[in-house]
Formats: C-alpha cells, sequence, structure tokens
C-alpha cells in the first residue's frame, strides 16, 4: 500500500481531449436552488459528463436536470424512490459511470462546497500519478471557511480518529470530492460496502488502500454550503464511529 500526498499545487493541468472520459456523480436531495448552475460550470470543462442520483427530491431537483438533460447529452439522470443513503447513491453512480465507458469517476456535492474549478487539478493528479485522488481541507494549501467552531472539531476528530485505528495515512478521510479511476471502482466489491453515510468516504479509502492502489491528496478551500443545511446528523457521526471499528476488526479481505 502506498500513499503519498500533493502538498503542492499542481502546475501542469489535464489534457484536453475530444473525447469525454470523465463522469461526474452527484447524489442529490432538495438542490433546486443549485442544480442547474453547477452543471453549466462543470459542462464548461469539455472532458467532464455529470450524471445526478436524485433521491425523489421533492423540491423538484429531478425536473431540472431532466430539462437539462433532454437537450445536453453529456448529463444523465438516475433517480431513485426516496431517500436511500449517500452510500447507495454513489454506489449507483459508480455503477452506471463504469458501464457508460468512464476512465475517470468523481465524487461532487451539489451545494458548491466543492469548487467546479478543482476538477482539473484533481483530474491530472489522477492521470499523472495516482489512483483516487482526494480534494484535502487538510493539507497545506488546503482550508475550511464559514464553519463555526464545532463543525471544525467534528470534522478534525473524525479525520484523526479514523487515522489512529485504522492506520491510514489520509489527512482527508471524510472528504467527499474525489476521482476515482475506473480500475479502483472495478477492483473494490461495491456491493459489499455497508456505509451509508459520511462513513463511506472513509470505507472506500481504506478498500482503496487494502487493494493496493495509491491515494494522492490537492488541496481545496471548502466553504460552508451556499444554499440549504446541512445533512449532517447525530446517526451519520454515530454510523462513522462504528465502521471504523468495524473495518478495523474485520477479516483482511485478499488482493
Amino acid at each position: 500500500m502506498m500513499i503519498a500526498p500533493i502538498l503542492r499545487r499542481l502546475e501542469t493541468t489535464y489534457v484536453t481531449r475530444d473525447i469525454v472520459d470523465s463522469t461526474i456523480v452527484i447524489p442529490t436531495y432538495n438542490e433546486r436552488n443549485n442544480i442547474d448552475i453547477l452543471i453549466n460550470q462543470i459542462l464548461q470543462q469539455p472532458r467532464f459528463r455529470v450524471l445526478v442520483v436524485d433521491d425523489n427530491s421533492p423540491d423538484g431537483t429531478a425536473d431540472v436536470v431532466a430539462a437539462i438533460a433532454a437537450d445536453e447529452p453529456r448529463v444523465g439522470l438516475l433517480t431513485r424512490p426516496g431517500k436511500l443513503g449517500l452510500g447507495t447513491a454513489y454506489v449507483a453512480g459508480f455503477r452506471r459511470a463504469l458501464a457508460e465507458g468512464a476512465e475517470y469517476i468523481f465524487e461532487m456535492d451539489a451545494d458548491f462546497s466543492h469548487d467546479p474549478g478543482y476538477l482539473p487539478h484533481l483530474l491530472a493528479a489522477a492521470e499523472q500519478e495516482y489512483d483516487l485522488v482526494i480534494g484535502s481541507r487538510y493539507v497545506p494549501g488546503g482550508g475550511t471557511t464559514d464553519w463555526g467552531a464545532l463543525r471544525r472539531l467534528i470534522s478534525r476528530g473524525g479525520n484523526l480518529y479514523a487515522h489512529l485505528i485504522l492506520g491510514m495515512p489520509v489527512s482527508d478521510a471524510t472528504g467527499g470530492f474525489r476521482c476515482y479511476r475506473r480500475r479502483v471502482l472495478e477492483a473494490i466489491d461495491l456491493a459489499a460496502l455497508r456505509s451509508n453515510g459520511y462513513s463511506f468516504q472513509i470505507e472506500m479509502a481504506y478498500r482503496t488502500l487494502q487493494a493496493g492502489f495509491r491515494i494522492g491528496e490537492v488541496p481545496i478551500i471548502f466553504p460552508d454550503r451556499r444554499v440549504g443545511h446541512s445533512k449532517m446528523s447525530r446517526r451519520i457521526v454515530l454510523e462513522a464511529l462504528v465502521t471504523v471499528w468495524r473495518l478495523r476488526f474485520e477479516k483482511r479481505q485478499p488482493r
């Protein structure tokens, strides 16, 4: 297992190609006020395709995406019958992206806490060296803005907790702004993943290292969401606490 944080901003950018080989998976629930602007910003970069996974948002998020997709072939929509969890939303999106031939599959929030301007940096790092690239708040050059003290404590504490118990040399194991190379998601048994909240990010990083892949971290600035409310809850935090110990004591899977 190898991991090497990128402690500098990459001077190079991703290679511009005519082929669309990168899919951005975006889970949504009540993101109508954000999603059209976000999609338009992503599509300004020609190699990216957007796949929205919507959990039957009451505010009509899926309708907005469907209207865009009707005129834009680089936008896809996967609808689900209700709130089935963040982890299962990503897994469903990963499977669709793999089936459609994506070579690079991203995770990204819909609330603009993840700036689309960082997408080329994550992609460049994946093309040049790493199998999983995390947009990291906790490497030099990264950070958070507009966060309260409690949220900072929970985030920092969660990452330290995962590092100490699992021995993962990852600064931001809970970060959800990521780029996976295709071969990582093909190697991981997605059906066996058990985490469904924010602990999904910890489990995916752990499985990536277990499988012998390399992780790099690119610094990002992470602001608070622009519209709506955070979906963090006591249940999600508890799941993360339990997940770390479950991973620690499970029988190691062969590569």
